[in-house]
């Protein structure tokens, strides 16, 4: 009996997309490839200007090309990107991870061609990119997060100088940006120094008494300090200016969404902290949401509404691009990776991940782990068991399947408090015991219970 032998061609796989390019991203030079039978030199370098990625953009529709791949790097990948979306391709933004190890030497050249290489058989996965509205309401919302850490420095200048100048008021007063520490430092800058003055700008809510504060007002001027305190307060109000320009700008923006938002929306439930965040937008963000998505998130312990208003800029409104919430956890990177040879697992550490969708459900998952509710439960379990690393992870993979089941199926959380999550984790335990007493031979009994014998 003869064995046919499959022709070389024949046993190739099958290309998913044949008209693909793809371009191998740099400051100051792009390489694309293009598949060698439309053009004669199908690796070509262009500039970086908006007329030469116009020119590549020309040079792909003369090639047939309708699918584009390019790695994410830095942003130097973004001018290209929204160039090739307005001239109709369809652009595919892929993680550097997943197409590194050129075969051969590595340069520019080889990178585009094996970039173009695995996009063609499809073994690269696009990058989730928000679009339209969702993509202006992250760029505003994360340019708000610069200005704050802006702003945040020179608050450590005021306090440098103060130090300085003997000024103790930062340490007897918790906030310096709050009431009380602002008319202090600014009764200072103004040429204030008696302490008996500056004291009694104490905003009757202040912890501390009037007393406490005079004592930590008297200290040692030095032009030098005063001047670089008057500095500080200012550019400290220019970027608190700033962020309330960003408000107006993110306000507007979810104005647009709401307009074409296309979910019914119900009675707003109550609140369930009646205190403002620091930091929080200038207008009512949950208000705000709620009209978008038509469920109230923050009824998820451990997202107020800053927190929930920056995981719907990260993530967006429609969570279609995820199947289910495994698919979300696992993009999230927080999800173990199992990786498994011979049926053995060898590892299932979780991934690393610079996903600031993720970085903000880890800061849920601390914040509940300090509450009295089911979350905050299982959090403290799991970390007097497994640590704390792990129970943030593990409790930061539970508040993301939470507001994935809300914004995908519309979801209304309820917490079932922690005493419901203490029992019933205590009946799963002495269900397992029963099981294991019984294939051991035995049965178990309630202390105090009569004696039944030994089975």
């Amino acid at each position: 009996m003869t064995r046919t032998k499959r022709s070389r061609k024949a046993r190739d796989m099958a290309p998913i997309h044949p008209h693909a390019a793809a371009i191998d991203i740099g400051a100051t030079m792009h390489m694309a490839a293009v598949p060698p039978d439309c053009d004669p030199e199908p690796v070509r370098s262009f500039g970086t200007v908006t007329g030469d990625l116009h020119r590549l953009a020309d040079w792909f529709e003369r090639c047939g090309v309708r699918t584009v791949a390019m790695e994410s790097t830095s942003v130097y990948w973004v001018p290209m990107f929204e160039i090739l979306e307005q001239h109709g391709f369809e652009v595919v933004l892929v993680n550097a991870r997943d197409a590194k190890h050129v075969p051969g030497r590595k340069t520019d050249v080889s990178d585009g061609q094996w970039l173009r290489r695995l996009h063609e058989y499809g073994l690269l996965r696009g990058s989730f990119r928000p679009t339209g509205g969702i993509a202006a309401l992250r760029a505003f919302l994360r340019h708000r997060e610069r200005l704050l850490g802006y702003a945040a420095a020179h608050i450590q200048h005021v306090q440098k100088a103060l130090t300085q100048m003997n000024l103790q008021l930062h340490h007897v007063v918790a906030d310096v940006t709050g009431v009380t520490g602002m008319r202090i430092i600014q009764a200072i800058v103004a040429g204030e120094r008696d302490p008996d003055v500056l004291a009694g700008s104490r905003d009757p809510r202040c912890r501390a008494s009037e007393e406490t504060i005079r004592a930590a007002l008297v200290g040692n001027d030095r032009e030098e300090h005063v001047f670089a305190l008057a500095q500080s307060l200012e550019l400290y109000d220019l970027y608190q200016d700033k962020v309330a320009a960003c408000d107006t700008r993110i306000e507007a923006v979810l104005k647009r969404l709401r307009a074409v938002a296309a979910k019914p929306v119900g009675k707003l439930p109550p609140a369930r902290h009646a205190t403002k965040q620091p930091n929080a937008p200038a207008f009512d963000a949950r208000v705000a949401l709620h009209a978008i998505l038509g469920v109230d998130l923050t009824q998820i312990h451990g997202l107020g509404p800053s927190l929930a208003l920056k995981l719907v800029g990260e993530c967006g409104t429609d969570l279609s691009a995820w199947p289910s919430a495994k698919h979300f956890t696992s993009w999230l990177c927080l999800a173990p990776s199992n990786k498994i040879s011979g049926g053995k697992v060898l590892s299932s550490r979780t991934r690393r991940s610079g996903s600031r969708a993720a970085a903000l459900l880890r800061l849920a998952a601390t914040t509940v782990g300090r509450t009295e509710t089911a979350l905050g439960a299982f959090y403290r379990r799991l970390s007097a068991r497994a640590g704390k690393a792990k129970a943030v992870t593990a409790t930061a993979r539970k508040i993301a399947v939470l507001f994935y089941n809300a914004l995908r199926h519309g979801m209304d959380y309820v917490d079932p408090s922690a005493a419901y999550y203490a029992e019933r984790y205590r009946n799963r335990v002495l269900t397992n015991l029963q099981r294991r007493a019984k294939s051991l031979g035995y049965v178990l009994q309630e202390a105090g219970a009569e004696s039944v014998g030994v089975s």
